[in-house]
């Protein structure tokens, strides 16, 4: 575990938010999908595959983060199917790097983790989220009727800046590099 004690002033900081990076045309695919379902008023982030929700914002995350992805290599997702979130839908994502990668880094940093980040991922990218709940049912019938599962690559790791609602871009971390 990560026994690097924080600051009051480095707690004070906005926190960063870890997503994976997919290949353009799955990125593409997804956001699409996200700017024709999601609320618009609301939609102000790109579709995402969130990795961590609230890291602090240190230099060691960074140096990490590259160490990482020196020995990880690309690898291949697959979106597997629509799922409720409620109040919204998403698409699953799975791989087994996921997880090991979550876990590899969770492990690492767990006592500076949010309690939400200390959980077990449930990996999916959200394309609708906030509307009302019969919403939400109707486009799940509607797009789980011609939906069939497809694979994408993982190409990275993206920090953003997380600034009360939208993102600022940080770092991004190619695998293999």
């Amino acid at each position: 575990m990560n026994q690097r004690p924080l600051s009051s002033d480095q707690l004070n900081q906005p926190p960063l938010v870890a997503t994976f990076a997919m290949a353009s045309s799955a990125q593409n695919y997804f956001n699409q999908l996200r700017h024709q379902h999601f609320p618009a008023e609301r939609n102000y982030l790109n579709a995402h595959l969130t990795l961590f929700h609230a890291l602090p914002n240190q230099s060691w995350i960074i140096e990490d983060m590259k160490e990482l992805v020196k020995n990880q290599e690309p690898f291949v997702a697959t979106a597997q199917n629509i799922v409720s979130l409620g109040n919204g839908t998403a698409i699953k994502i799975v791989s087994p790097d996921l997880p090991l990668i979550h876990q590899k880094l969770q492990k690492k940093w767990f006592d500076v983790l949010s309690s939400q980040d200390r959980q077990k991922r449930n990996f999916h990218i959200t394309i609708q989220n906030k509307v009302d709940a019969q919403t939400a049912k109707n486009l799940q019938a509607e797009m789980t009727e011609g939906f069939k599962p497809f694979d994408f690559m993982i190409e990275g790791i993206q920090l953003w800046r997380y600034m009360n609602g939208p993102w600022e871009f940080q770092n991004s971390f190619d695998f293999g590099s």
